[in-house]
């Protein structure tokens, strides 16, 4: 089925996943940050739910449409797709379903966007080990802690060395197999800690030598990803993220230095993932910059006669 979805649907978009079989990790938040700032980077961007019992990243983005009609403010927005679960009695039946409008959500963005955001279930699926097999670039967010570390490795309990691959780290790496076998080309995978303490703590330290050594067998790249802060929590009734308007319009609040702090983590973030970001996107975003910079000023005499 892979075989058949990449041979119908070629995909010159960048494709990210954002996936963990851990729950709670902060997927669907980190997701749409990332989208959102790919949108004000001028990129086009379309994104994909796979988790259609929960639907947390819908929800997320309807939230934000509907807080920009209410508030009437311009909040950038992605082509959004939920791939809706079939629930027949045959397990074969759903899964050729469900296949279906995977493929074509991904036929009706694949030649008209530069990036496609896909939000996976906290647990194992079918379309979510389709979604890693399809990655260009897999981030795994985990919590920092040993509970969510258990979903990668198997840790010795005296000295917390690593003794061996968990569950999910193999299914990834037979996913990252079957895409260089196929096409050639390789998955940038990315665990990256998620609600960090802004705090040293000891096991902050042995979470974060753990991971050194498990990246150097598994060959992924960590990275620190969004500290714990409320903020993140308080976004999400309204869909709001980091990089928006920080004023009281936008936030329905005063922002505070937490709002200030998460939009630096959040840049340093995308900066870290090291996306591909096409030309005509940026010189987009310069030129929609350039025109927000001097729409409030008066039009000249000169502009009019030209």
């Amino acid at each position: 089925m892979l075989v058949q979805l990449i041979q119908k649907a070629p995909q010159p978009a960048h494709v990210v996943v954002f996936a963990s079989e851990k729950g709670g990790s902060g997927k669907s938040t980190a997701a749409l940050h990332i989208a959102v700032a790919l949108l004000k980077a001028g990129q086009r961007v379309a994104t994909i739910d796979l988790d259609s019992r929960q639907k947390t990243f819908t929800h997320y983005i309807e939230n934000r449409r509907a807080w920009a009609e209410r508030t009437r403010i311009q909040l950038e927005l992605p082509t959004h797709y939920c791939v809706e679960r079939a629930e027949t009695s045959s397990i074969k039946d759903n899964e050729t379903n469900e296949v279906a409008n995977f493929s074509a959500a991904v036929s009706a963005i694949e030649r008209t966007h530069d990036v496609v955001v896909i939000d996976t279930p906290g647990s194992d699926t079918f379309l979510m080990r389709l979604a890693h097999s399809m990655a260009d670039t897999l981030v795994t967010p985990i919590n920092d802690s040993f509970l969510d570390f258990d979903v990668l490795a198997t840790l010795d309990p005296i000295n917390f060395a690593v003794t061996g691959e968990s569950h999910y780290a193999k299914m990834v790496r037979e996913a990252r197999r079957e895409r260089r076998l196929f096409d050639g080309r390789l998955t940038d995978w990315i665990v990256m800690r998620n609600r960090l303490c802004t705090l040293g703590s000891r096991n902050k330290r042995l979470v974060g030598e753990g991971l050194a050594e498990l990246a150097k067998r598994m060959g992924f790249r960590w990275l620190e990803g969004l500290a714990e802060r409320a903020v993140y929590r308080e976004f999400f009734p309204r869909g709001l993220t980091a990089l928006d308007d920080l004023d009281k319009a936008t936030l329905g609040e005063r922002p505070n230095r937490s709002h200030v702090t998460a939009r630096e983590e959040v840049i340093a973030l995308l900066n870290a993932l090291h996306l591909p970001l096409s030309e005509h996107g940026k010189r987009r975003a310069a030129a929609r910059a350039k025109w927000y910079s001097v729409m409030a000023e008066p039009l000249q005499l000169h502009e009019v006669v030209a």
